[in-house]
């Protein structure tokens, strides 16, 4: 165990604390309140005998090696060597050069750490921690305890190893070291750069530990990803930097945990504190956090949440103005949030669900409610399915929640920084327990019940005749929510279906009785359940065809079949099209079509409605989303039938050229960024935005007009700055189309001198190891 400070008569391990140091001003003065010692002025504080006393030169971080073995090389502040960034639960090294030869028969040496923004550290709260090193280090066994000892001692170097333990708190620390000669005074050392301490995944006994080495490099070290967006039957990944190593991201994200998240120091060092504070800070709605939200298709003032290429210049941002950076939606609050969590070592992934509801009356279901001419009532439907939304996981233990019929609660949490719905006064969500969610558990803390209708919820079609006339029950479909939960995959650039994860199986018992369970603990009446379902002779069946380029025409189809062996029916209604936003509001009428069929017994019918570009381009919404509807009756019967389906149409990809042969870094190339134009128009005032490794600042190129079927491109020199992976990605935007983006995935090969260096090394081996993503 850590040192605890005493002022005894006798030395004992305190061996500074003597009669006559209590009797004058010591370095560490006793606090007549409480029982530890609070920091003095920083300087020399001697009894006249100063030039005995030991004074502490400099002291050598052991940047490199410490860096290496932390995996913290990656860092920006740690490659520019501007802090010592560390993880917690292992022990780092410093180097301490004396003013003379060390004595460890008459000098006293300690190390005072405290949390640098903490008014009133207390070791009781572990914000202020004072250690007497020991000989040797066989000391530093206990993970739970701060630990120091001495490595070697050579004539006036002294080379120690410290330990913070494995629940330390994840902030920025500041360093004393605090020299005396027995009986003869005292001196104090300020060291001038910060110690950030980090969570450690690499480290069994933080809460935080994952065991997977490959997961590891995904989760933790990968700084670039990709974020699945569009619709269920028309996926579409996009690549987002993350960039949790780059320059004042690290910084950014430690201070807005106090300022932002108002987590107190002693409490930095839970991951679940922790991760509900992120999912409240990213977004603006209480605090004034990173991102301030905007759903509609104003985006003036601020930069169009389809522009972002990366979470890199939001941060750098809000580190400098302190203000919420406009404007996000669902996939920037969640690539912000990767970013904040992966940097302070939490594992971390991007998750998308497609058809994700959005239940704001907490009863697990989406009410859908539809007047007497077919038409969904905004008013009365405040419930929604967004086309996707997109959130975290992060990877912990939870011992708050104990152990459950299933087992523990541990592994991937959901959570959430889209504001959405209040959560305890608050607009957040999680960390809400992944098995929790699977198996029903919606009241353990936080948030599960929110999770869970995202995923599972049962959508309600109702006919609403007034209020004063009672609800009909048209359609229940226990299939449409929650459909291809993805991620990116492990060290792969494809799309990891983790649907099994969150939800059994549709259509099982399980899933059924799941349902049950979860609609039990919601304290909501569901008579609602009984469904119209004795009409069963008219099969309606609405197609769409899932890939159409933007300025393509595409067509509805509804296919009518009477399975009556001897009963002709009628069948009367329409469709309609309408633009709308992801999340499934904001609907804009694009065209309806109505029908009555006759049909004989045993036979089937169609209904087409096409729809071209000149009637649905300028209803429509930057992420190209229809929703598209079906309505009928069936003459002389009760039955109605009403469904909802979500379309969107497909936009290009950017194309890229590197160069002619190989990539070698450090070897200038030639890079080509092509985009053909899909529309039946011209395209003005276009833009393309292209970041990657070395790019410092995003590069941009305009491009003044793109011709009918003309193809606009971008040439730039490239200097590739180290050897391994590389991701290179472009957005493009222009008056008439945007939220176009490609990426490219490369591998840089080393140059053919740095291969015949001894060991590999040369004198960029420094930014090699900080830039290149696999070292694990």
């Amino acid at each position: 165990m850590g040192q605890k400070l005493s002022c005894g008569k006798e030395c004992g391990d305190w061996r500074w604390c003597t009669t006559k140091d209590r009797e004058e001003p010591t370095l560490r003065m006793r606090n007549a309140n409480a029982n530890y010692f609070t920091a003095a002025p920083q300087g020399d504080q001697t009894d006249g005998a100063s030039s005995a006393v030991l004074g502490v030169l400099r002291v050598d971080l052991c940047q490199e090696d410490n860096h290496d073995e932390h995996h913290t090389s990656h860092f920006y502040a740690a490659a520019a060597k501007e802090a010592l960034v560390v993880r917690r639960g292992e022990p780092f090294r410093l180097k301490i050069h004396f003013n003379r030869d060390y004595s460890p028969s008459k000098d006293a040496i300690s190390f005072i750490f405290t949390v640098a923004d903490d008014t009133k550290p207390t070791p009781g709260h572990g914000t202020l921690n004072a250690l007497v090193p020991h000989d040797g280090i066989d000391y530093l066994g206990d993970t739970l305890e701060w630990g120091a000892g001495i490595e070697s001692h050579e004539g006036q170097t002294l080379t120690v190893l410290i330990k913070p333990p494995s629940t330390c708190p994840v902030t920025e620390w500041k360093l004393d070291i605090d020299t005396k000669l027995l009986g003869d005074g005292s001196r104090s050392y300020a060291l001038p750069l910060p110690i950030y301490v980090l969570f450690n995944p690499w480290c069994p006994d933080d809460q935080v530990y994952l065991e997977d080495r490959d997961q590891r490099k995904e989760y933790v070290m990968h700084d670039t990803t990709l974020i699945w967006r569009g619709s269920y039957n028309r996926l579409r990944p996009s690549v987002w930097k993350i960039g949790q190593f780059e320059r004042h991201v690290l910084e950014c994200s430690l201070k807005v945990l106090g300022t932002v998240g108002r987590i107190p120091p002693a409490y930095r060092g839970d991951p679940v504190r922790v991760a509900r504070a992120l999912s409240a800070l990213v977004n603006s709605v209480d605090d004034d956090g990173v991102l301030l939200g905007n759903w509609s298709e104003d985006f003036s003032g601020g930069v169009a949440p389809t522009k972002w290429t990366g979470s890199v210049e939001i941060l750098q941002q809000f580190h400098k103005t302190q203000k919420s950076v406009k404007f996000a939606q669902c996939w920037n609050f969640s690539g912000v949030l990767t970013t904040i969590a992966r940097s302070l070592g939490i594992p971390s992934r991007i998750i998308t669900c497609y058809s994700s509801a959005h239940d704001t009356q907490a009863s697990l279901t989406v009410d859908v409610f539809i007047d007497s001419n077919n038409k969904k009532l905004d008013a009365e439907t405040t419930d929604s399915i967004w086309n996707y939304h997109v959130w975290n996981e992060l990877w912990m233990q939870r011992p708050d929640l104990g152990v459950g019929e299933h087992g523990t609660f541990d592994g991937w949490q959901a959570v959430d920084a889209t504001p959405q719905e209040a959560s305890d006064n608050m607009y957040r969500v999680g960390p809400a327990s992944v098995s929790a969610v699977k198996n029903g558990d919606i009241l353990r803390p936080f948030d599960g019940g929110f999770v869970f209708a995202e995923v599972n919820a049962d959508k309600l079609y109702w006919r609403y005749n007034g209020p004063s006339q009672p609800l009909k029950l048209l359609r229940k479909d226990t299939l449409a929510i929650g459909h291809l939960i993805s991620t990116k995959a492990v060290l792969k650039w494809e799309r990891e279906d983790i649907t099994d994860t969150y939800k059994h199986a549709e259509r099982s018992e399980e899933e059924r009785s799941t349902m049950l369970k979860a609609l039990k603990q919601s304290r909501h009446a569901f008579s609602r359940y009984y469904l119209n379902d004795n009409f069963n002779e008219i099969e309606f069946d609405m197609e769409l065809k899932d890939d159409i380029k933007i300025g393509q025409s595409f067509s509805v189809i509804l296919k009518v079949t009477n399975k009556s062996e001897s009963r002709t029916h009628m069948a009367t209604g329409q469709i309609s099209c309408d633009a709308v936003l992801y999340t499934g509001v904001g609907a804009v009428e694009v065209k309806t079509l109505g029908f009555e069929l006759e049909l004989a017994p045993k036979s089937s019918d169609y209904v087409r409605m096409e729809v071209i570009f000149e009637e649905y381009y300028d209803k429509l919404s930057s992420q190209a989303a229809f929703q598209i509807s079906a309505a009928a009756k069936v003459k002389n019967t009760d039955y109605d039938y009403y469904a909802q389906d979500d379309f969107r149409v497909r936009k290009p990809d950017i194309k890229f050229q590197l160069g002619e042969a190989a990539i070698v870094a450090q070897k200038e190339l030639d890079v080509i960024l092509r985009l053909e134009n899909p529309l039946p128009i011209p395209l003005h005032k276009g833009l393309f935005t292209v970041e990657g490794p070395g790019i410092e600042q995003p590069l941009k190129f305009k491009i003044a007009e793109i011709p009918v079927g003309g193809t606009a491109a971008a040439t730039f020199k490239y200097t590739p700055p180290y050897a391994g992976r590389g991701t290179m990605l472009a957005k493009f935007t222009s008056r008439e189309l945007d939220d176009v983006d490609g990426y490219r995935h490369y591998e840089i090969e080393p140059r053919p001198e740095d291969l015949l260096q001894p060991n590999g090394s040369h004198r960029s081996s420094n930014i090699i190891r900080r830039r290149t993503d696999v070292i694990d």
